[in-house]
């Protein structure tokens, strides 16, 4: 397994994205048009691609949302590829990356309709937290958050 530290701009970043969207909008149906105008990578400067055999098959992200903390993004793994901890290995690179940068703290949205992405972070120490920014109200988002500097 190797992990690649790159921008949006990356192929590979970019095509696993294209399958998370294409996932979302199933799971999400009608709702998936309010979640997707916060989902855009165009600015997207750490993101984290991980390869298995030369094939990339799971990606994060992260961007800066206020002095000392950051929002995980783009979350994915390829079905092919879940259950061997690959998103834990996104996920703590993500951190690491955030943390070299001197944040202090990641929080993130996903879905009700998302088990397996809110196992992922509570098993990674996320802890809920009142939902944030665009997201206050939204019934079907759960916000997470995790202190990675103490």
């Amino acid at each position: 397994m190797i992990i690649k530290r790159v921008d949006s701009t990356d192929r590979d970043f970019q095509d696993l994205v294209k399958l998370l969207d294409a996932d979302l909008a199933v799971r999400d149906g009608e709702d998936h048009a309010f979640y997707h105008q916060f989902n855009g990578i165009d600015l997207l400067k750490n993101c984290v691609v991980v390869y298995q055999e030369n094939k990339a098959v799971a990606c994060g992200a992260f961007k800066p949302f206020s002095e000392d903390t950051v929002e995980i993004k783009r979350m994915y793994t390829d079905p092919e590829s879940r259950g061997k901890g690959l998103a834990s290995k996104s996920l703590s690179e993500l951190e690491i990356w955030a943390k070299e940068q001197g944040y202090k703290r990641c929080i993130l949205e996903t879905g009700i309709k998302q088990p397996e992405a809110i196992a992922l972070y509570e098993k990674q120490g996320y802890r809920k937290t009142p939902n944030y920014g665009q997201y206050i109200g939204i019934e079907n988002s759960v916000c997470f958050e995790k202190l990675i500097q103490f």
